[in-house]
């Protein structure tokens, strides 16, 4: 027995003591006496120590991609062991684990492989605390792991918890050598090289075998080289030398491809090479002879011109300056790019311009994408500035293919295809119509053609109940159809997205004659292709789009439809490309981007209508009804944004291009986009060692005011993108210099900016070369095994001593029954006191 509250006991001889020298208090009487000690019992809290009757046993079996072959044929034997050997009150919990750890249904039996879930981590930290979430507290609990011995996460602080929740970690690890793996064992490219510069990449691979083993070298995806590389003594060494004469950032990888290999997923590795050069603006234009490059280059820039704007990628972002957008539509960018843009002017300081063009803003499709909260202007169109009201006829696929499950989502193809048809009519006015067919071997008129108005809600609410019936999708009958309904629609301005499978548009019939009859009668025609540009079907799609006078959208990923009718609907309905030429008016806030008054252009040719946002500053303005802003900026965190509404390049631009001072616009322009020159003496070094990516800040003392009132923050963007920024913490080494350690999850990569107040040092992408799931770090092996030891756990050999281990102690309070106790006996005492 052990007392919480022990001081209480002081009162014992005090009650005594008083009871002697004070008879008359009666203290010295049975019952009141047991009354005083049970309430001096409830003050000390005494609590009896106990065993737990039985123990719960929570069986961690790690699912892994590095551990499954290892496991697998001796999971049933140890399993069955553990069932065996337990006593008549022990329990045990199947937890499986890779990734993210799920608990075993009751349905499975012991050695089942049933998991679902991604194989791509070992998570052994993040399971068990999941699992101490789950544990009944009034029972003995205990942790064994069953793994390969490797996690891929840190088990920072794990120990500390087990210990304060009194759980022991124990484990049991399968290591046997696997024959017959060929893998490799390092890939060395240098982090940063200079422009054109000749470097050395090697391949270091290893078997138990001697053996030639194909390796293809890839440089931003595509081969750069093909070789054999020859293993000898169970090492093999391959190099070759390459060179880059294109800025920015480029990704390597290598490939093995043996005839025999027992582990595959240990047969490639990737990293990231720096470029060196000057600081630089990245334009992509829809223009083979950009005037607005011309004009840069004129006044000194680096300017990297992009036309093929499949060749967009994050890698080129490294180095940059500022982005400017020339007249390119959203759908032509790959999204990781796009992705990639607001954490490249938030956080790493970087410049942003969008220029106007029938291609541009809304009408590129930018609505509602992750640039639109970046620019200065609104894009969406207010109801009284839409001079045409818009009939759409949405033609849809729902042949068998349609209903097919997304991977990783659980969603059918048909319900995207539904929801983009939704969130197509959501984006429509309410003077505006629309009309929906489902296709598959007939057209079937789901929505006739109706005014959008008060029926929006019921419109989306049947759209969103179609359903895959089977069959192909006869594409000819259903754009029939669709022009029949809308040759019924008295508006001006009529079209038609046309969304097919690649693979599988059937029955072209005589599309070509009725594609001429809509165009000839202000009825364009654009094509949503699930699939790639490759598939058999694609240059059918690309033809009617041709004809159609529309646009073509090729993706694979069904998740992204609902985006792609959006973007389309919104390029329509609801964007407006003013071609009449339009007087521009200059106004103060030009002052803020350029130090000299500037004399303005009288006219410009055309302009995209948008809306200045609050907070944005405008340069020049429309002298229309409108008073649109033709030049607008702000700052957006640690980096500037730009809009320039008119066209500076191509058709509609000639009055801009032949304006003398058009040179001083870009130029101005852009210095300010580049932001302000970080004051020497302070540097950033990033690199990754192993799974963790070490950054290291060093600094001159001149900055210690600074940093005292602006300490730095160290912010990283992962891969996938979508979830902003995420800070990690400095460790302060020594005066002159800051470190942060974090580790990074799989192979990605990620980019990242150190801020300082206003200013920022950027770097990356960065990526583990290896992935960590297959690069067995020993370190991680012997941090497991200090959690164990610090928690009372050990390796478990023999599995059937984890039930013989000793029992976590546990301490019961008396509290509740002594107060039971107590409430007897006080009117016991009273009835005593009464009666005597």
């Amino acid at each position: 027995m052990r007392f919480v509250s022990p001081e209480w006991l002081i009162f014992g001889p005090l009650l005594a003591v008083a009871g002697w020298y004070w008879p008359g208090l009666g203290l010295l009487r049975v019952w009141r006496l047991i009354c005083l000690a049970l309430v001096m019992l409830i003050l000390i809290k005494p609590q009896i120590r106990r065993f737990s009757d039985g123990l719960d046993l929570w069986v961690l079996v790690d699912r892994s991609a590095s551990a499954q072959d290892l496991l697998a044929p001796l999971l049933p034997e140890w399993e069955m062991l553990l069932e065996n050997s337990k006593g008549a009150e022990d329990r045990i919990h199947y937890i499986d684990f890779a990734k993210d750890a799920v608990q075993r249904g009751a349905l499975l039996s012991a050695g089942s492989t049933d998991f679902t879930g991604q194989r791509t981590e070992t998570r052994v930290a993040s399971a068990a605390r999941h699992v101490l979430g789950l544990m009944q507290k009034e029972r003995s609990n205990r942790l064994l792991v069953l793994s390969d011995g490797y996690p891929t996460e840190p088990m920072a602080n794990l120990g500390e918890r087990l210990l304060r929740e009194s759980v022991a970690l124990d484990y049991r690890l399968a290591q046997a050598a696997v024959a017959g793996d060929v893998r490799l064992a390092s890939f060395q490219v240098p982090r940063r090289v200079m422009l054109r510069e000749a470097f050395v990449v090697e391949v270091v691979a290893m078997a138990d075998t001697d053996q030639l083993v194909p390796v293809d070298i890839l440089r931003n995806g595509t081969s750069v080289g093909k070789r054999e590389l020859r293993i000898s003594g169970g090492v093999g060494r391959l190099r070759l030398t390459d060179r880059l004469g294109v800025p920015g950032a480029c990704q390597y990888e290598a490939r093995l491809s043996p005839a025999r290999d027992s582990l595959p997923g240990n047969n490639s590795a990737r990293l990231w090479v720096e470029v060196s050069g000057g600081p630089r603006v990245l334009l992509a234009t829809a223009y083979t002879d950009d005037p607005l490059a011309r004009a840069l280059q004129a006044q000194g820039f680096e300017v990297q011109v992009i036309t093929d704007l499949s060749q967009l990628q994050v890698g080129l972002l490294s180095g940059v300056k500022a982005v400017i957008l020339n007249n390119v539509p959203a759908y032509q960018i790959a999204p990781e790019f796009t992705r990639a843009l607001p954490f490249f002017v938030n956080e790493q300081g970087g410049g942003l311009a969008m220029i106007g063009g029938r291609f541009s803003f809304a009408s590129g499709g930018y609505f509602g994408s992750e640039l639109e909260p970046l620019l200065p202007v609104s894009m969406e169109l207010k109801q009284e500035h839409r001079k045409l009201a818009v009939a759409l006829a949405i033609v849809m696929d729902r042949s068998g293919s349609m209903s097919m499950t997304v991977f990783g989502s659980g969603v059918q193809k048909m319900q995207l295809a539904n929801e983009g048809a939704a969130r197509g009519i959501d984006l429509l006015g309410d003077s505006d119509m629309i009309t929906v067919f489902a296709v598959d071997s007939a057209a079937h008129r789901i929505v006739p053609i109706s005014l959008v108005g008060a029926n929006r809600t019921q419109l989306t609410s049947v759209v969103r109940r179609v359903e895959s019936t089977g069959g192909g999708i006869f594409v000819y009958t259903g754009m029939r159809e669709a022009w029949k309904e809308l040759q019924t629609a008295d508006v001006g301005q009529r079209h038609v997205i046309l969304f097919a499978d690649a693979a599988d548009a059937e029955e072209p019939g005589d599309y070509k004659r009725l594609i001429d009859d809509m165009v000839k009668n202000k009825t364009s025609v654009s094509v949503i292709g699930l699939g790639t540009e490759t598939d058999g079907d694609a240059a059918f799609l690309k033809d009617i789009a041709a004809r159609g006078k529309g646009r073509i959208f090729f993706n694979q990923d069904a998740n992204v439809l609902p985006a792609l009718f959006a973007q389309e609907t919104v390029a329509v309905a609801r964007s407006a490309f003013l071609e009449e030429p339009v007087a521009l008016k200059g106004t103060a806030g030009w002052m803020e981007l350029a130090g000299t008054p500037l004399e303005w252009l009288p006219q410009v040719d055309a302009y995209n209508l948008c809306y200045l946002k609050p907070g944005a500053a405008q340069a020049a303005v429309s002298s229309d009804e409108y008073a649109a802003p033709l030049t607008a900026f702000w700052q957006r965190g640690a980096g500037r944004v730009a809009a320039v509404t008119f066209p500076l390049g191509g058709e509609l631009s000639a009055k801009a291009r032949a304006w003398p001072r058009y040179g001083d616009l870009c130029q101005s322009l852009t210095r300010w986009l580049m932001g302000e020159v970080v004051p020497p003496g302070i540097g950033v070094r990033a690199e990754v060692q192993g799974t963790q990516l070490i950054a290291d800040l060093f600094y001159e003392p001149e900055w210690s005011a600074r940093l005292a009132t602006s300490p730095p923050r160290l912010l990283l963007s992962a891969e996938t993108g979508g979830a902003g920024a995420r800070e990690a913490l400095w460790e302060r080494l020594s005066p002159g210099r800051y470190r942060a350690s974090v580790d990074l999850a799989g192979d990605q990569w990620v980019r990242g900016a150190v801020r300082i107040g206003d200013a920022a040092l950027p770097f990356g992408p960065l990526n583990a070369p290896i992935h960590p799931e297959w690069t067995f770090d020993k370190r991680r092996l012997l941090e497991l095994q200090a959690v164990s030891a610090r928690s009372g756990g050990a390796e478990r050999v023999d599995l059937s001593d984890v039930w013989t281990a000793p029992r976590v102690e546990v301490w019961r309070d008396l509290t509740a029954w002594l107060l039971v106790a107590l409430l007897l006996a006080i009117p016991v005492e009273a009835w005593r006191t009464r009666v005597s």
